[in-house]
């Protein structure tokens, strides 16, 4: 397999493939965002970009739409083309019979079951393959959630805040309004819009009576899953997150809820989840567990202090997302962005690295930053 070189091939067409990919974003959970597209003679004769309702794959869709015009062809594809049978056929038995010369991916397939097998099996055939290097990092953030599903076997969990630049996300008294611009806002719904679930407490629920849907407009291949951490299920029935419920409201709980609270809850079709933790809590990690097992790429976590705590202390946030806005509450009973026991020392703080910074014009921005994970 060669290193990307260029070798007379433009890099548009790379960046053209990476484009389709992101249109699919949110619309392929479980599967991967994937953009395809086939070149002959300088000229782009074939174009596709996976969604799950769409079931074909991106490179079948470039096919299709090439025809016999994809004999001798290149194709530019981000993500290694699959050897194996899923809902459909393998990719690269079609890019054989379909005659195509040259593949050139920007990455290989995370899944450590058949990463490289893809390619393996495209040179058995005479099939020139390359990865393109320089575009494997784009790549990779294009389907950031199911890299790392594939790596660690977990969803990626991303705790998000919007908070004041003093780190506080709640008054002591009126809380009407927002912290952060409405252009702030539409950045987090962008994020919703990535995650397969989304996660809060029951504190908050019942201070907001929040709906916690993505918001967006756009497409999905599966429902927001809406979860509530509610140990004695207290979640009302009439609250909007019960009435708006199409099956896409969990309601974690713990064995010692109310078994009457719990069929009312259930009768108006809430599913509810029993996880016993310390201290009478439930337990986040079992959770993440259960979503992991029900192939749900990543979770959203937009919650309270103690819940932030929790989730902090518990290790299973992988990112941070924190949105700034040009703002002081001060004082000591404005609710800081983390609450609970927190740590005695500062050696002992929870680290982060891989920090980035993401402007929000005018005056706002939010720091994207990775939880050190300890070996």
């Amino acid at each position: 397999m060669e290193n990307w070189g260029l070798h007379n091939l433009s890099p548009k067409f790379m960046e053209e493939a990476l484009a389709l990919a992101r249109q699919g974003v949110g619309q392929t959970s479980p599967n991967p965002a994937v953009g395809a597209v086939l070149v002959r003679n300088g000229d782009v004769v074939g174009r596709g970009s996976h969604t799950w309702a769409g079931v074909k794959h991106a490179e079948v869709l470039a096919l299709e739409q090439a025809g016999e015009a994809a004999r001798g062809a290149t194709l530019y594809v981000t993500l290694e083309p699959c050897a194996h049978q899923g809902r459909t056929p393998p990719c690269t038995e079609a890019l054989i019979a379909a005659g195509v010369r040259r593949v050139v991916t920007a990455m290989e397939d995370p899944n450590p079951l058949v990463r490289g097998a893809g390619l393996r099996r495209l040179r058995e055939a005479g099939i020139e393959t390359e990865v393109a290097s320089a575009y494997t990092e784009a790549a990779r953030e294009i389907n950031e959630e199911f890299v790392h599903f594939m790596r660690t076997g977990r969803p990626l969990v991303t705790l998000k805040a919007a908070l004041t630049l003093d780190g506080k996300i709640a008054a002591p008294a009126d809380n009407e309004g927002w912290i952060t611009s409405e252009t702030a806002r539409a950045h987090v719904q962008q994020l919703r819009h990535r995650s397969d679930a989304i996660l809060t407490g029951i504190g908050t629920v019942l201070t907001d009576d929040c709906l916690l849907t993505d918001r967006t407009g756009l497409e999905r291949s599966r429902p927001l899953l809406r979860i509530v951490l509610d140990s004695q299920l207290r979640l009302p029935p009439e609250s909007r997150l019960v009435k708006s419920c199409r099956s896409d409201v969990l309601v974690v709980t713990t064995s010692a809820a109310s078994a009457e609270r719990r069929r009312a809850l259930e009768e108006r079709g809430v599913r509810i989840l029993a996880l016993d933790g310390p201290g009478g809590r439930t337990d986040l990690r079992q959770l993440v567990e259960h979503l992991a097992a029900e192939k749900y790429l990543s979770l959203m976590i937009e919650a309270g202090s103690k819940v932030n705590w929790a989730a902090l202390e518990a290790g299973v946030v992988d990112r941070i997302f924190f949105y700034y806005a040009p703002k002081i509450l001060g004082g000591l009973e404005s609710l800081p962005v983390v609450g609970g026991a927190g740590r005695r020392r500062r050696a002992d703080a929870i680290r982060f690295h891989r920090v980035r910074l993401h402007p929000i014009p005018p005056d706002e921005f939010a720091v994207e930053a990775w939880l050190v994970k300890e070996p």
